[in-house]
């Protein structure tokens, strides 16, 4: 979240030059407002719909056919297939249409048919005749309308492009892949998604508010799967969202930024950056994509090595966001009373067995790995023991059914586990300790926690404090704390495998959590692989 925010999109009252759009802007990959940038160019006057543009448009373009979008929820509209049409329309009628829409002010929503021409339309196109026709219902836009469709024309685009418009001076540089008309006759949104390219969206006539999200931001917007038509739009309906089936959804504008741009600014959308846009009435926009050096620069023959590496990481990530929210609710915080982990009643009974034992030696640094005994222990440490033997003898014994280490293996999350919880909240040399006085004192309860008792999140923190204990010591500690752990166990073997399995068990959960989360897919079918 903190990073997320970090991530604050600029706004520049001047455009920057090609140098610096390149090293400060475009190399950030965080969105950046260019106000004003083309109010320079003619189109800005002469496109303005005040200002007779939409004649003017209507003259210099012709009959030149375009593809309309024809949307079933208008006034969004949804990148997916299943919920918009494309048909062909000329440009002309098109702009009667806009006209038309103009002319009805006093009602924003209403629609109206395209008039239909018969040279408009292929003839042996007979459905595409009937979804105009039954337009009554449905909003036109010219969505991602490109410059091919003017070509061959006597009044295009491309004609525009050096009349009217102009490239932005910091793209001189850039091998754009495609320029873009967008155009709507009344207020439209567009469906959140992200572009696989750079984008600079400029904004001739009319007015924009666009909403964006970082890539990281992905899970909060449930992208829709990475083997669907539509993989880089959100799955969540913009105008009646299911929060019960997308809880992470309400908490987007958690990590969104608003951005407004009128007309003669432009933004600059990096790709991968889910973005909403809103439109209002009579707005027209132009866009350049181009690849960015990202893409330039990765090799096709290591796209497999790229893919598991980013997997890897995100993984890691879910790992750590686990036992981070987990710490967030007060079961990180390292253990100083009784009461923080045993409550009233085990707090009393560990005070007991607590003077019995006698009072508390200090333990040499040197001796740290010798035989370690319970009147060694600090209060909160032999708390914390005492509690482990606890539990397993309450919850273990041979006899175990199937049912109960099944629940067990499932456990996944920090404050479902009250072994992993208590390991957890033991600094790691407290934690060797603990582990050094139960090698001395109760070995096969020890053995029978690692064994039985040991989930998926318990193993992953156990692990990870023995990281935290292998930073901490040398290289001849390490082997003798290790040789003294082991030494519980009859087979040695089988407790490290036992230890492997269940934080590989985490991993594997982590893992289907990122898959669902950045690329779409819940994959129930996920086992852990062999050999």
């Amino acid at each position: 979240m903190e990073g997320i925010k970090q991530l604050k999109i600029e706004v520049l009252e001047q455009p920057p030059s090609t140098a610096e759009f390149a090293s400060i802007i475009e190399s950030r990959n965080v969105p950046a407002v260019f106000t004003g940038c083309v109010k320079n160019w003619r189109a800005f006057g002469k496109w303005d719909p005040a200002n007779g543009g939409l004649d003017y448009l209507q003259e210099r373009v012709g009959s030149a056919n375009v593809e309309a979008m024809l949307s079933r929820s208008a006034p969004v509209f949804y990148g997916d297939l299943r919920s918009h049409e494309r048909v062909p329309v000329s440009f002309s009628t098109f702009i009667d249409f806009c006209k038309q829409r103009a002319q009805n002010t006093d009602d924003a929503r209403h629609t109206a048919s395209i008039p239909l021409q018969g040279d408009e339309l292929p003839v042996s196109n007979a459905n595409q005749e009937r979804v105009l026709s039954e337009s009554m219902s449905h909003q036109v836009y010219l969505a991602q309308v490109g410059t091919e469709w003017f070509r061959g024309k006597v009044s295009c685009l491309i004609g525009f492009h050096f009349a009217d418009l102009r490239q932005p001076p910091f793209l001189e540089t850039k091998e754009l892949m495609s320029i873009n008309l967008w155009m709507n006759n009344s207020e439209a949104r567009s469906s959140t998604h992200y572009d696989p390219h750079h984008n600079v969206l400029c904004v001739i006539s009319g007015r924009k508010k666009v909403t964006l999200w970082p890539p990281s931001a992905s899970p909060s917007l449930y992208p829709m799967p990475i083997y669907g038509e539509a993989s880089n739009h959100s799955s969540v309906a913009l105008e009646d969202p299911d929060f019960s089936l997308y809880p992470r959804a309400q908490y987007s504008m958690d990590y969104g930024q608003e951005v407004f741009l009128s007309a003669g600014d432009a933004i600059f959308i990096p790709e991968g950056w889910f973005h909403q846009v809103d439109s209002d009435n009579l707005t027209i926009a132009i866009n350049f994509w181009w690849r960015s050096n990202i893409m330039y620069s990765m090799l096709e023959h290591m796209d497999a090595y790229y893919l598991r590496r980013i997997l890897r990481r995100l993984t890691e990530k879910e790992m750590n966001q686990v036992l981070d929210e987990s710490a967030l609710k007060g079961t990180g915080k390292p253990i100083r009373c009784t009461s923080e982990l045993l409550g009233d009643e085990k707090a009393e009974w560990s005070h007991l067995n607590l003077e019995q034992t006698g009072q508390r030696q200090e333990l040499p640094l040197k001796d740290q790995q010798q035989d370690v005994k319970l009147n060694q222990l600090e209060p909160f440490a032999l708390q914390a023991l005492h509690e482990l033997v606890s539990l397993v003898h309450d919850h273990v014994n041979l006899d175990q059914s199937q049912d109960n280490k099944t629940v067990t293996a499932n456990l996944y999350f920090l404050e479902d586990d009250r072994v992993a919880k208590i390991i957890w909240s033991l600094d790691p040399q407290t934690l060797q300790n603990v582990l050094l006085a139960m090698v001395h004192s109760f070995p096969r309860t020890l053995e029978a926690l690692v064994l039985h008792l040991l989930s998926p999140v318990g193993a992953e923190v156990l692990t990870r404090k023995f990281d935290e204990i292998d930073q901490q010591s040398t290289e001849e500690h390490r082997n003798k704390f290790y040789q003294k752990f082991y030494s519980a166990f009859d087979d040695q073997f089988g407790a490290m495998d036992a230890i492997l399995n269940q934080k590989e068990s985490f991993a594997l959960q982590a893992f289907k959590e990122t898959l669902e989360k950045y690329i779409g897919v819940v994959p129930n079918s996920l086992k852990p692989s062999v050999g």
